[in-house]
């Protein structure tokens, strides 16, 4: 079993800076990409940013230059930096880690709560 919390999230105006942190817990034994998806009302949720095993990253075309993702592998804690912020970027933001669970060797799959993202004048 692994457990997301997610941090960070907030109401910010536009062109400011926001930092959301997720950290995983429980028996991993190795984990593949740790990634932030968001769901705007009335859109379809998608892909922000990912980071792979290989730190390899894939930015949606909407943030990139301005949102940066990152991880600490000690700490198993992946990070979304976003700076200019717009009010399109107001959305649920949700993290996401893949990998294998230690001692059974199966893979999980599993999903922080969603933290709130306003930007707004």
């Amino acid at each position: 079993q692994v457990q997301l919390v997610e941090s960070g999230g907030g109401v910010v105006q536009p062109g400011g800076s926001l930092s959301l942190s997720c950290a995983a817990s429980g028996s991993i034994r190795s984990i593949d990409a740790m990634g932030w998806y968001r769901q705007a009302p009335g859109k379809q949720r998608e892909l922000v940013a990912v980071i792979t095993n290989g730190a390899g990253t894939n930015y949606a075309d909407s943030v990139k230059g301005r949102f940066t993702i990152s991880r600490d592998n000690v700490k198993n804690t992946v990070y979304l930096q976003m700076n200019s912020l717009k009010p399109e970027d107001t959305a649920v933001y949700y993290c996401n880690v893949k990998g294998v669970l230690a001692r059974i060797l199966s893979r999980f799959d599993s999903w922080g709560q969603g933290t709130q993202v306003t930007v707004s004048s």
